[in-house]
């Protein structure tokens, strides 16, 4: 009987210990709530689906993580990051000198263009002085909104922000702003549907790397050293595998690594 109750003791620990160690590696990754397709949106049935979906699964399978998704209101979303409540942010976030005051990233896993789009007649560029007199739409708390304030503030008549660029967008359709800043990609995705029918790409924004920063990473706490390092490492393994090329190939017919 004492043994039958050493026995059952030790393996009750060593079921607690793995417990425990799975546990430790379950990493919640915060994705923003509002849709931003082809990046991150809710399909029917509520399943978090596209591309960055994709490159969080590959990386957590290549690192052996636990990953959950956790959708987060895109606003506060760091906060969610520094109080702990979420690991990292796998949410199209842009690499800046003013995000890294706050938390670390991972070595960039993608980068692209930033467009403005406008209605289809309506001829202008993507430039301050093609949006004079313009009311120019961008999403609230990003790059974008930072960008068109500095480019634009002074030569538009209004920089307009929202809580999600799909609310940009139906604005833009409706005609009650007159264009949106926003990354290529989810422009692009905008234009291919059918309320995008109404507009055209008037360009890109001339280049500044101080807000727009070099890429986009992962958003890590800072000190999270271990998890980063197993993070840096996956991003680089797939993209020596080809899982990288093989999973974006279903959204992109070019390379979204950018240079």
């Amino acid at each position: 009987m004492k043994h039958f109750v050493k026995t059952a003791i030790a393996a009750a620990a060593m079921t607690t210990a793995a417990l425990s160690g799975a546990m430790a590696d379950q990493v919640k990754v915060g994705v923003a709530a509002e849709p931003y397709p082809p990046f991150t949106s809710p399909d029917s049935s509520g399943k978090w689906v596209g591309w960055e979906i994709e490159f969080m699964e590959a990386i957590c399978a290549e690192a052996k993580l636990d990953c959950v998704v956790t959708p987060v209101s895109w606003d506060g979303i760091i906060p969610a990051l520094t109080s702990n409540k979420i690991d990292m942010i796998v949410g199209s976030m842009s690499i800046t000198e003013e995000r890294l005051k706050t938390i670390d990233f991972s070595d960039k896993y993608y980068n692209t263009p930033t467009s403005i789009v406008g209605a289809k007649g309506d001829d202008f560029e993507a430039t301050p002085e093609g949006l004079s007199g313009k009311i120019v739409g961008v999403q609230v708390s990003t790059v974008h909104a930072d960008y068109a304030d500095k480019h634009f503030g002074s030569t538009a008549s209004e920089i307009k922000q929202y809580q999600t660029q799909d609310e940009a967008n139906q604005d833009l359709a409706a005609g009650r702003v007159d264009a949106v800043q926003a990354d290529a990609i989810a422009l692009d995705a905008f234009l291919q549907s059918d309320a995008g029918s109404c507009c055209e790409l008037k360009g890109n924004v001339a280049d500044d790397p101080a807000i727009l920063g070099a890429g986009v990473g992962v958003g890590l706490r800072k000190g999270d050293t271990e998890l980063k390092d197993k993070v840096n490492a996956a991003i680089k393994a797939i993209r020596d595998n080809g899982t990288y090329d093989e999973f974006s190939k279903k959204y992109f017919n070019f390379d979204i690594y950018g240079g």
